[in-house]
């Protein structure tokens, strides 16, 4: 491909790069001659007295390589080339910004430092706090120069995508980063205890700062590197945006951003690595070495899912808070610990490096043992009768029979209130019988109680609700009595934020089911250091069950979807465990013979049945299609205010059908009961083979080759009785649709036709695949590029949206013989996308899962992925997401409710009542769409209260509210990979951080015939049924 350098052609030497002896066509030449060099100088930390044997140093000279500055902006530019200039502008100064904090660690610590006689330092020491900076100062030094050259010829040429894929895809560039970043660590270890132990170095490293502009500390210098990569991803992103589609430099910039993101996750997975094995280590340490609890910390078994900084508070009888500590409690892949937090060292030391906590363990408790109870709950949680509860540090001599659960008891209030109620409702019933008038006992008054009582209940439900936001109360067994009764001890903890509290329920639901059998372990990683990956990387096998509730008819899988609900019927807490909230369509039938839809509820952690009904035929396949948004809905009706049309009426949430016979059956919503609204027969009586929808017409793929198009009538549903759009595109079957903004891609044999959406003309016909008896089966998109299966043969192929060019072919089979060895002859019998995992499912029960990226670039294939050793008896029939959206205002802690004030209540009150957005289904399934402040795995955090100036090169414009997500051109700083609260010692929470605009909750839905597991050591019978039947996998809530 033209965006790719030719490397090696000529090597040139450094001092011709240097001097200005090489021209612009060979500078990425020199980029890999240069890196090539002194990687063959790589060695671990502290191995060599002289670290930079072999290293040749570059540096940009100001005489040879002035700071290139663009020209004078020429006339006739567009609004988007403007734009693309100031970007172009941003990069170089970012770039240059970054590059001098590199030189400042080393001319202004690392040298000094080595050279200081007596060593504050030793060499040795040196070496390990600086590991890689020379070699990071290296790449990004001949990436400055190829910058240089690319801001000389901009105007001619435009193009910068394909400078970033030569510099950052190669393999040099990660080992260098990963080097660094899994060295953070152990050298702000090192700099820790050389201030505590060495003053000299301490004062070494005050001066150091107070002599520089900024003020910026070693350790603001020394993160940089790790918040480099967002910052580029934010920057190309916004280049992206402002490049038309056949521009020379879109594809390069597609490329260049899944080289980067793929860089940036596989550095921040071993980051997240480095920094679990580091408290591990750290918790270990603070454990007497007899302990079992040392041994089981010593295993390597354990690996840790979430640590945080939570408060425990102590209440009393009557509900009085009566101690509150702070605590720092693990969750471990089987158990849970609480340490108490030992701060030591100088207060001073904490500005110029974070100073990481000792602990000292309170208790310990295995995962099972452990129950989560909410204000409210308690009756359910647990047996009464034959099960004593202690509020953690209450008295001793308290009487057992009585069950503390502090603060006050609410839900008892609340029920007392509304006994009241009650009560008070039929005394006014009994006044409206007296025939005598009395000055205070008349309607009036009695109707005044009632108000007074159902606001008290209002504020009594608030208090709950408040109650269970940030509270986190903990069930843990303790000793019996001694009359052998059990005795549980409840612990109450304050999370920092409402999303604090939803993670750790959610995280502790799934590390149980993480236990269970069939997850022990439920995915075999062939390529991957099983070590570094926890349970959470992979989805957890929640729950299997029959599809249909008839088995006698032995019904075959046909589709699913699913169906949001437009409201929350479910509390705080229970949206942490449940499933996606909605409710999941199944249909199939027999062939030849008639239908079956069974619908189950997802509004628990286990499905159940709530309806199902026949259908005339054999569902082939189903599309949801959900009402429209706000945005929408405001723009159609402005439209018709323009003309003076009738106002439309509102589209509900309906389900489409496509039978065997050719029928076309239109369901409302589960909200609505389910009822027929419509039904059609395709033109032909033709099997209805596929359904996909735009906002303006409902598409069908049929047996006989031809795509039919049914336009929206004035009641918002499909006009299915008028002629219908239509158009022959083969002689075969119609497998697989696929809507592109106003396309429509529609398969036919090995070909691929793009259709205009709203004319049905045929814009482009290309060929999928050599093979004219290969049918293409499956199309889905992500970012720029659409993956497709095919009816023959394992591979999958990768096309762009744009071009249509064929960029990628992965063979599935080297992936199941892993599972099943020798077993060459794989189909792929389904796709998904879903939060940058690309699901396969195959014709021998398996599925597989192979990362792609997120973000708008190409989706290309990096790893070799995982294979799931659950699976079904028979093909994977299909594959579903199920994604439900919690609405922001159940975010909101307490306090950020009552900053918001009284003008946000109308709108508050209005998220109230859609707490849950109905989800894009199929074609968006889990459209990984950019939010404004949240990239990849990175928490977005502010850097302003931090010691130093802002690590931005510019100062951010001043917002009313100064909460603002919107990022200027270095705002990429404020993404920090290290995600443990204490980074920055004990800093005081920033808002930004306090709440998030949404979390998502995701299910993924198999059927096939039966169950089947396929780990040779588990005990689970290999395929214990035949009948058709779901797995649901959950994946952790997306925080």
């Amino acid at each position: 491909p033209e965006w790719e350098p030719c490397w090696g052609k000529r090597k040139l030497t450094v001092r011709q790069c240097l001097w200005g002896e090489c021209s612009k066509h060979n500078v990425e030449e020199t980029l890999l001659a240069v890196l090539s060099h002194f990687r063959s100088g790589f060695s671990p930390p502290g191995d060599s007295e002289e670290e930079d044997m072999g290293f040749l140093e570059v540096t940009v000279s100001d005489m040879k390589h002035p700071p290139p500055e663009l020209g004078p902006m020429p006339e006739g530019l567009s609004p988007q080339q403007v734009v693309r200039r100031h970007i172009l502008g941003s990069i170089v100064q970012s770039e240059g910004g970054y590059v001098d904090s590199l030189r400042r660690i080393l001319q202004d610590y690392r040298n000094p430092l080595m050279e200081m006689e007596p060593k504050a330092l030793s060499a040795r020491k040196c070496q390990v706090v600086f590991f890689r900076i020379r070699e990071i100062l290296q790449c990004h030094s001949m990436f400055q120069i190829a910058l240089f050259s690319r801001v000389a010829e901009w105007d001619t040429t435009e193009k910068i995508g394909d400078l970033f894929v030569a510099s950052f895809s190669k393999s040099m560039v990660l080992d260098v980063y990963s080097d660094y970043v899994n060295n953070f660590t152990n050298a702000m270890s090192l700099i820790k205890k050389a201030c505590l132990t060495k003053p000299a170095f301490l004062e070494f490293l005050k001066k150091r700062q107070m002599a520089s502009s900024d003020r910026v500390t070693l350790y603001g210098l020394m993160v940089k590197p790790i918040q480099r990569f967002p910052q580029f991803i934010l920057l190309l992103q916004d280049m992206l945006k402002n490049t038309p589609k056949g521009h020379p430099d879109r594809l390069s910039l597609q490329l260049a951003l899944t080289e980067l993101e793929t860089l940036a996750e596989k550095l921040n997975e071993q980051k997240r690595v480095a920094d679990q094995m580091a408290e591990i280590q750290q918790l270990t340490k603070s454990v007497s070495d007899r302990s079992s609890l040392h041994k089981l910390l010593n295993s390597g078994q354990r690996q840790l899912l979430l640590c945080e900084t939570l408060t425990e508070t102590v209440y009393g009888d009557r509900g009085q808070l009566i101690k509150s500590k702070e605590r720092k409690v693990f969750l471990l892949n089987d158990m849970l610990v609480c340490a108490n937090i030992n701060f030591k060292g100088q207060l001073e030391i904490s500005s110029l490096v974070p100073l990481g906590p000792k602990y000292v363990v309170k208790w310990n408790a295995a995962l099972p043992q452990v129950q989560v109870v909410e204000v409210g709950q308690e009756n359910s949680t647990y047996d009464k009768d034959n099960l004593v509860i202690q509020n953690a540090g209450a008295k001793k001599h308290a009487p057992a029979s009585k069950v503390y659960l502090g603060p006050p008891r609410l839900f008892q209030e609340l029920q007392d209130l509304q006994k009241d109620l009650a009560v008070v409702e039929q005394i006014t019933l009994l006044i409206s019988t007296l025939h005598g008038t009395y000055q205070n006992l008349n309607m009036t008054v009695a109707q005044d109680w009632c108000l007074a009582l159902q606001r008290m209940m209002r504020v009594k439900e608030e208090e709950i609700h408040s109650a269970n936001k940030c509270r986190l109360r903990l069930l843990l067994p303790g000793k019996p009595d001694k009359s052998g009764r059990p005795i549980s001890v409840m612990l109450v903890f304050i999370t920092p934020n409402p999303l604090s509290k939803i993670s750790w329920v959610n995280r502790l639901h799934l590390a149980k089911i993480a236990l269970r059998e069939e997850n022990q372990p439920g995915w075999l990683c062939p390529d991957e250091d099983k070590k570094s990956k926890a349970p959470f990387w992979c989805p957890i096998l929640a729950c299997r069950m029959p599809a249909f509730s008839f088995k006698a008819l032995d019904l075959q899988l046909g589709a699913v979807v699913h169906n949001p609900v437009q409201s929350s019927p479910l509390g705080f807490s229970a949206v942490s465990t449940s499933l996606p909230q909605g409710y999941l369509w199944v249909g199939g039938g027999q062939e030849g013979a008639g239908g079956q839809v069974e619908i189950f509820s997802l509004n628990r952690s286990v499905p159940r049945t709530v309806k199902f009904f026949p259908v005339v035929s054999q569902v082939l396949c189903m599309e949801y299609i959900s009402e429209k948004s706000q945005e929408e809905k405001e723009q159609e009706r402005a439209e018709h205010l323009q003309v003076g049309a009738e106002q439309p009426l509102p589209v509900q949430p309906t389900i489409c059908l496509g039978l065997q016979d050719g029928s076309i059956l239109v369901y409302g919503s589960v909200d609505t009961g389910t009822q027929c609204l419509m039904t059609c027969k395709s033109p032909g009586l033709q099997s209805v083979l596929c359904l996909k929808h735009s906002p303006d017409y409902l598409f069908a793929g049929l047996q006989n080759g031809t795509v039919v198009a049914y336009a929206r009538n004035n009641g918002g549903l499909w006009d299915l009785e008028a002629e219908p759009t239509h158009l022959e595109v083969g002689m075969g079957p119609v497998r697989t649709l696929l809507t592109l903004d106003d396309t429509v891609w529609a398969s036919c044999g090995n070909q691929v036709t793009v259709l205009d959406a709203a004319s049905m003309k045929p814009q482009q016909i290309f060929e999928a695949h050599p093979d004219k008896e290969a049918s293409v089966t499956h199309m889905i998109k992500a970012g720029s590029g659409v993956w497709m299966a095919f009816s023959s043969g394992s591979s999958i192929r990768l096309f762009h949206t744009e071009n249509l060019e064929h960029l990628q072919e992965i063979n599935i089979a080297t992936r199941t013989t892993f599972v099943l060895p020798g077993q060459k002859n794989v189909r792929v019998t389904s796709l998904l996308i879903c939060q940058g995992l690309l699901w396969v499912g195959t014709d021998q029960g398996i599925i597989v899962l192979l990362p792609v990226p997120r973000l708008e670039g190409i989706p290309k294939i990096t790893g070799k992925g995982m294979v799931s050793l659950n699976g079904h008896c028979g093909p994977v029939e299909f594959l579903a997401v199920a994604l439900s959206t919690l609405a922001p205002d159940v975010l909101k802690s307490d306090k950020e409710e009552e900053e918001a004030g009284e003008p946000l209540r109308a709108e508050e009150e209005k998220l109230d009542s859609r707490s849950l957005e109905p989800a894009a289904q199929e074609n968006h399934p889990v459209r990984e769409m950019r939010k404004k402040g949240i990239l990849l795995q990175y928490r977005l955090r502010s850097t302003s209260h931090l010691p130093g100036q802002l690590l931005s090169v510019k100062e951010a414009p001043a917002t009313a509210g100064g909460n603002t997500l919107e990022h200027s051109e270095e705002d990429g700083s404020i993404y920090e990979m290290a995600d443990d609260p204490d980074v920055w010692v004990r800093s005081r929470p920033c808002a930004r951080d306090t709440h998030r605009k949404e979390i998502s909750s995701v299910a993924i839905i198999s059927g096939g015939r039966g169950y089947r597991n396929f780990n040779a050591n588990n005990k689970l019978p290999a395929c214990s049924e035949t009948d058709s039947t779901l797995l649901i996998w959950q994946i952790p809530l997306m925080l």
